[in-house]
């Protein structure tokens, strides 16, 4: 099924290959959507409901919730909207598959960037057809992926007291703008640490199983995968160690839990 998946996503990123978008606010100016978003979530809902009839669905746009079915299609079909508005390459289509809460499949295709990462639960994880892996570097040399809480800017502030924390111990910092593509950039060993303050399963489930299946490690505030049917705090690193550290940064300054916003 993995490759089928894989064609359906394909076909679906001809209808972001357009000049001819409109651009709307869906709560507030920072939170955007566009009519590629909408024509490509249709798509994808369409052709994969036919490749496994009776799923449920949970998608990012027009509230698309269906997670009663044994078997749940987690789509986001543009990941990092504000870059895809502003003809910026790095954003993605996101398109992960659960069974009973447990990830089967995940694919992540950036077409600006020619990159399509996919992974199939206990077979690895792979980029363009190549088999990819987490880095080995430890902590101090790792670069953090990250951002300061968009869609909540009451929360900027805590999470720049944990990216200060964790800039001071690792290398650098880095923000693309598309969880799901920087969760697949940790799986091929191109950074090696990454934390938001909330994402929405949308945002990570595809890029969560490439990581797992890539060596990699992710959890929420306690420590645990993040949830697939809720909002999460989201953490995740290279190595056993360098998500620890994560985790104590965050739990340093957010001791008593995640923000429930």
């Amino acid at each position: 099924m993995l490759q089928e998946v894989i064609d359906i996503v394909k076909e679906a990123s001809a209808l972001m290959a357009t000049d001819h978008f409109t651009v709307m606010q869906k709560d507030g100016r920072v939170n955007l959507v566009t009519s590629s978003d909408i024509a490509v979530q249709h798509f994808l809902t369409e052709r994969l409901a036919a490749l496994l009839p009776g799923c449920g669905f949970l998608c990012e746009e027009e509230d698309f919730r269906d997670l009663d079915e044994e078997y749940v299609w987690i789509i986001d079909p543009i990941d990092g909207t504000a870059n895809y508005s502003r003809g910026i390459a790095d954003c993605c289509i996101s398109v992960a598959l659960a069974r009973k809460g447990r990830l089967q499949l995940g694919v992540v295709y950036s077409p600006g960037r020619g990159e399509l990462y996919s992974a199939e639960l206990g077979k690895g994880a792979w980029c363009n057809g190549h088999s990819i892996h987490v880095s080995g570097r430890p902590f101090a040399d790792g670069i953090l992926c990250t951002a300061l809480s968009l869609y909540c800017k009451e929360n900027a502030k805590a999470c720049s007291d944990i990216i200060y924390d964790v800039y001071m111990q690792c290398n650098d910092i880095r923000r693309w703008g598309s969880a799901a593509l920087e969760l697949c950039l940790l799986a091929s060993g191109v950074i090696e640490l990454f934390f938001e303050m909330r994402l929405q399963p949308w945002d990570y489930a595809a890029g969560m199983l490439v990581l797992h299946e890539a060596g990699g490690r992710i959890a929420g505030w306690n420590g645990l995968p993040p949830s697939l049917e809720k909002p999460s705090l989201v953490l995740a690193a290279n190595r056993p160690d360098s998500l620890g550290a994560l985790l104590a940064a965050v739990h340093c300054h957010l001791p008593d839990g995640e923000p429930n916003k």
